[in-house]
């Protein structure tokens, strides 16, 4: 479940219920549909009542696919062949010819509703010793001798607000889990599709606390949202979605939107990620370059193998040199790209730093990758300190209450701050925002201290504090 659905060149069958002993068949999909429609319908029928039972056994087979019913409870394939669960399915058996040639033609094209993404989970029986409430395979044939067409057929059963998806995209099937865990500091499409997940499970269970902002960067409000989840359904409460969790997650989730039902909740583009993968490369330029500039800085500091660079917002050569030196040492591909495995694994590099280093004053980094609107705990509070102290120097600044929560009025304290000091004034507050503000911080109690009122520039001596110049 990490995008627009698409049709798995190999599907695999478990020749039994699911937890049977039984053993596992993979073959291509187009055969694994022409054994089912074989198995489960008549050569002789109408060709349109053919096709129509054929969309169908698509659907529901990509459905499973799509969801990752099984495998995301553990199971190490798609689809049974148990019909209490699933689709007949009788391992070499023979094929007709007709069946097969119908399949050939249709075999990547699936049913959903209108407006959702998600294949139809098109239930069916045979309607005549077993009935339900999804299509009737022997009721097919009177409405196609009537005339009707294959798609005419299926809206008879599923109504009219459903819709056919031709020529769909064809290629290896793959687990959606990558392998890498998410953690505090990763990016990319997957952490957005979790936080999405989520949300949305979070309606049903609403001690999972909501996600503000789903923009696919891993904060400290998803982590809190993690351990909820785990804490509720039996998992190490780590905060990191590895592979337990975010198979849990997927399982959680379509059954929440009861994706595996007539009555399916469904899924709409809007749920699905929608930013692609935070990538840096040479040529780019902006606030993005500077977060990653910093973080290399900072890193470069404490590895001597590592060289260090200036902060200047554009990613050229030295920064690509010095995100080379950091790929070797941290043993991910060295091609002076940033991606995924690059961001992961320098942001766990610099929160390793900030843990056990300090800044001027004793005031450490700040260890986790952003703080927002919505985010709560010890490091909203220490923030929140230092810009009431900032704003007793800085009137355009408001001070915010300390209290540990980011809330409207601390959004509006930093955005003041990043507007005074040039950064972009978003109200996030990243590496780059959190520095400044110590640095300024810093400077108002241990530096060259100022009065009230008084901007930057111009630093008075005794003698001015004094009245005599």
């Amino acid at each position: 479940m990490t995008g627009i659905p698409y049709i798995p060149e190999t599907f695999t069958v478990h020749l039994g219920a699911p937890d049977s002993p039984a053993e596992n068949v993979t073959l291509s999909f187009p055969d694994y549909i022409k054994n089912v429609a074989s198995s489960e319908v008549y050569p002789t029928w109408p060709e349109s009542a053919l096709r129509a039972n054929i969309y169908a056994q698509i659907s529901f087979a990509l459905n499973r696919f799509y969801t990752e019913w099984y495998r995301s409870r553990g199971y190490d394939f798609d689809i049974t062949n148990s019909t209490a669960y699933d689709q007949a399915f009788v391992n070499n058996r023979v094929i007709y010819d007709n069946i097969s040639a119908i399949v050939d033609d249709i075999f990547n094209s699936y049913i959903r509703e209108q407006g959702e993404v998600q294949p139809f989970f098109a239930q069916y029986c045979n309607g005549t010793t077993v009935t339900c409430e999804g299509l009737s395979q022997w009721g097919t044939v009177p409405l196609a001798e009537e005339g009707l067409g294959a798609f005419d057929i299926l809206t008879r059963f599923y109504g009219d607000d459903i819709e056919l998806v031709e020529e769909a995209p064809v290629r290896a099937g793959s687990p959606s889990y990558s392998g890498v865990p998410l953690t505090l500091g990763s990016t990319g499409a997957d952490v957005q599709l979790k936080q999405i997940q989520l949300n949305r499970i979070s309606q049903n269970y609403p001690a999972i606390p909501k996600i503000p902002v789903t923009d696919g960067l891993f904060d400290m409000a998803t982590e809190r949202a993690v351990r909820a989840y785990q804490r509720i359904f039996g998992l190490t409460q780590d905060g990191v979605i590895g592979n337990a969790t975010w198979n849990s997650l997927s399982y959680i989730y379509a059954a929440v939107k009861r994706l595996a039902d007539l009555d399916s909740e469904g899924i709409t583009l809007s749920e699905l990620p929608q930013q692609r993968p935070q990538i840096l490369a040479s040529g780019d330029s902006g606030d993005e370059v500077r977060v990653l500039q910093y973080y290399l800085a900072v890193v470069a500091e404490f590895y001597n193998d590592v060289p260090q660079l200036t902060i200047n917002g554009q990613y050229d050569t030295a920064t690509e040199n010095t995100v080379r030196a950091f790929q070797r040492v941290a043993g991910v591909p060295e091609d002076g790209i940033v991606g995924l495995a690059t961001w992961t694994a320098l942001y766990r590099a610099y929160r390793g730093i900030a843990a056990t280093i300090s800044l001027p004053g004793g005031e450490r980094l700040l260890e986790t990758f952003v703080l927002r609107q919505g985010d709560s705990g010890d490091e909203v509070r220490r923030m929140q300190e230092y810009l009431v102290t900032i704003a007793t120097v800085y009137p355009t600044i408001p001070a915010p209450t300390v209290d540990g929560r980011f809330g409207p009025r601390t959004e509006e304290a930093v955005i003041a701050f990043q507007r005074q000091f040039g950064l972009e004034p978003d109200g996030v507050v990243d590496a780059l925002t959190f520095l400044q503000i110590v640095t300024v911080y810093t400077d108002i109690t241990e530096g060259a201290e100022r009065r009230a009122g008084q901007e930057p520039g111009y630093t008075l001596t005794t003698e001015e504090e004094e009245g005599t110049v």
